[in-house]
């Protein structure tokens, strides 16, 4: 077979982006030279949630997590030397996916770009942020219209434009089960459709236009065979669904598209050179079989479990890929998994138990009321706590943690400080400089005009995007214009399903829970409180709540009565509540990397509390240097991903509790004790 009979490869990206506008640019120019085939941009959480620079809520998270785009000014600087009009750029957006699409428009006017032929995606999929990401802004109807006014004027205006890319990934990393996954994102895919279809903003002739810009974005986890079903699956609902729901006739405008992040929930901080096998792994699901393969491939480093990847662990992960592409001979055959009984038994599995739970859902109405009624989201935290009660019992074997954990010393991680990537702390300020700046420069009552017009536009039924436009060209921050449609809309707060999730774990007599529980029971009676209360603090922007909730879960479970309220919380709200339930200890959940700036703060508002006898634990991705330093400054206890025994934990916060209080300690046998 000669070259040109090969299948293209796959759009090849790195999710990535950090610090600064400017440092970004650079790490992209620097990867696309690499051989990458496309732009994966990951925005800081101020950005994805509508915060400028200088809010309170922005504190220390300011490019942590992804580049921080506050105006025109940094989406410029951001693609600055890039050719957008042949640049395919996928960007990590949701609740501000709008802003974020509008900024780029004009940036590749400037650039003088045929608009027409931008080829990219917005992910711009809010009901998985409600169910699992926590980067909403607005309440669900709105957020809708938002999502719905862009499909409208990209179908018009930016026709090679993916407007949205429903994401059943974080759903995934939550605890969604293979069925769960595909009937969530598909529920998500028909309500959207729906809402596209009755705002009468498209013509009926035209909505086969809408399905075929309409593009996914999934998670390929280790259990490749059952993942690559996932995917078949995914595709036969989804030419069922635009067919006979709406009439679509033209094959090409049916078929599924989709992208994929492979699991980045597995990859373990113990032996973290195992992650690369996982990559592989995952990456071989949704490679492999080519009626399922995805049309762009994005793969995280080996390294991510310990925190920010490096240039260079990037580039490993992009080699991987390009090794897979180019030197093996995978694109020269078609599916290698046609008529296999195995593979089509395990498809129509999944696909008979994802209609089932599609039923129940638009039972209940939709995906919508169904994430307003907490039916989602308890369901995701119960499958959640099924799975981590499967490792902890050693059901599923996760090599290095639960099983086969001796281990050599690893070349790779011998210098932790030097292993992943640290961002400068003065480039948070630089922002600040920078916004200041900006605001400082530009009119400022064409500013508060078009903020004005905004307003008055989301008060109506109209499209809100040339109001977002004129807002871009006026030199409106992120976080005015976000604050501008809070006004009309409000805010939102999802339900966090720790009240409804069933029981995982058993106390089963002579088990650690049950030893846990009683001296959860002791130390309250030796206290004098009917029970033990534990906060559990979701400081700053970091809307990943899956450890959170399985802490506060599992706490229940133990005796405690948990103080639990969502995500994004200042650390002032965190000490009043603190203060106000009388709590015994007070546990902060930390992924972003901002654990340096905000643990402190929480730490001294107790002490200005007179808050003294109240321990106070942090969870996270939080590097070995780190963690000291916060013991250092009066932390009772550090866990990282590598403290995967939940109800261990609970019995840690028990023994702090007890310390605190000066009560003599109560010796809980650990699981192996209890086991041997």
């Amino acid at each position: 077979m000669t070259e040109r009979q090969k299948d293209r490869p796959w759009l090849m990206r790195t999710y990535a982006g950090h610090s600064t506008a400017s440092d970004s640019n650079a790490l992209y120019r620097r990867n696309l030279a690499k051989g990458q085939t496309g732009l994966s941009v990951a925005f800081d959480l101020p950005t994805q949630t509508g915060y400028d620079a200088d809010h309170i809520l922005a504190r220390g998270e300011v490019g942590r997590v992804g580049v921080p785009v506050g105006h025109l000014g940094d989406m410029r600087t951001l693609f600055d030397g890039i050719p957008l009009e042949r640049t395919n750029t996928s960007m990590t957006i949701n609740a501000t996916a709008m802003w974020l699409l509008a900024m780029y428009q004009v940036v590749a006017e400037e650039q003088g770009a045929d608009i027409t032929k931008l080829t990219g995606t917005t992910q711009n999929d809010i009901v998985k942020e409600y169910l699992s990401r926590g980067t909403h802004v607005f309440p669900p109807g709105p957020s809708v219209r938002l999502i719905t006014d862009m499909i409208a004027y990209t179908v018009s205006t930016i026709p090679k434009w993916n407007p949205i890319n429903i994401c059943s990934y974080h759903l995934q990393e939550a605890g969604a089960t293979p069925v769960q996954e595909i009937a969530f994102a598909m529920g998500t895919a028909i309500a959207v459709l729906d809402a596209v279809r009755d705002s009468g903003q498209v013509p009926a002739e035209r909505m086969g236009e809408v399905v075929g810009r309409i593009s996914f974005f999934v998670n390929a986890g280790v259990r490749f065979i059952e993942e690559m079903c996932k995917l078949r699956a995914f595709g036969r609902l989804w030419e069922k669904i635009t067919l006979e729901r709406y009439g679509i006739e033209d094959p090409k405008q049916r078929r599924f598209r989709y992208g994929v992040q492979v699991n980045s929930l597995g990859l373990t901080e113990a032996q973290p050179e195992n992650n690369v096998q996982r990559i592989v792994l995952e990456m071989l699901a949704v490679t492999l079989s080519k009626d399922a393969r995805a049309r762009a491939v994005q793969l995280p480093a080996w390294n991510e479990a310990l925190g920010l990847p490096r240039p260079w662990d990037q580039q490993w992960s992009l080699r991987i890929q390009q090794v897979l592409a180019y030197e093996s001979d995978l694109l020269e055959y078609g599916d290698l998994f046609a008529g296999s009984h195995v593979v089509e038994a395990k498809t129509a599995e999944l696909l008979a138990g994802a209609e089932a739970e599609i039923a129940k859902v638009l039972g209940m109405g939709g995906v919508i009321p169904a994430v307003e009624s907490g039916y989602l989201k308890s369901a995701l935290v119960a499958s959640h706590a099924e799975r981590r009660a499967r490792i902890e019992a050693g059901e599923d074997k996760i090599i290095g943690v639960n099983c086969f954990d001796t281990t050599e010393p690893s070349p790779l991680t011998a210098d932790l400080d030097t292993a992943i990537m640290v961002v400068d702390p003065a480039a948070e300020q630089a922002v600040l400089d920078g916004l200041a700046a900006w605001k400082a420069q530009r009119d400022e009552a064409a500013a508060q005009a078009a903020l004005t017009e905004l307003k008055a536009v989301a008060a109506t039924e109209a499209n809100l995007m040339a109001a977002t436009l004129a807002c871009v060209r006026a030199g409106v921050t992120t976080g005015e214009w976000a604050f501008a449609l809070r006004e009309v809309f409000g805010e939102y707060r999802a339900p966090t399903g720790v009240g409804g999730a069933p029981v995982a774990v058993a106390a089963e007599p002579g088990g650690e829970l049950a030893a846990v529980r009683a001296a959860v029971a002791a130390t309250a009676a030796e206290l004098g409180a009917g029970k033990l209360r534990l906060l559990v603090g979701k400081p700053g922007l970091d809307g990943h709540s899956n450890g959170a909730e399985q802490i506060a879960v599992r706490a229940r479970d133990a005796g405690f009565e948990v103080v639990y309220q969502g995500i994004r919380l200042t650390p002032e709200q965190i000490v009043a509540a603190a203060v106000a339930e009388d709590v015994h200890c007070v546990g902060l959940s930390i992924l972003s990397g901002a654990h340096t700036e905000l643990v402190p703060d929480v730490l001294r508002r107790l002490h200005r509390a007179g808050v003294e006898d109240v321990p106070v634990i942090v969870g996270g991705i939080i590097p070995a240097a780190d963690g000291e330093a916060l013991k250092a400054a009066g932390v009772a206890a550090v866990f990282t991903p590598k403290d995967f025994g939940i109800t261990t934990i609970i019995g840690r916060i028990v023994d702090e509790i007890r310390l605190a209080n000066r009560l003599d300690p109560i010796l809980v046998p650990t699981k192996e004790e209890t086991l041997a």
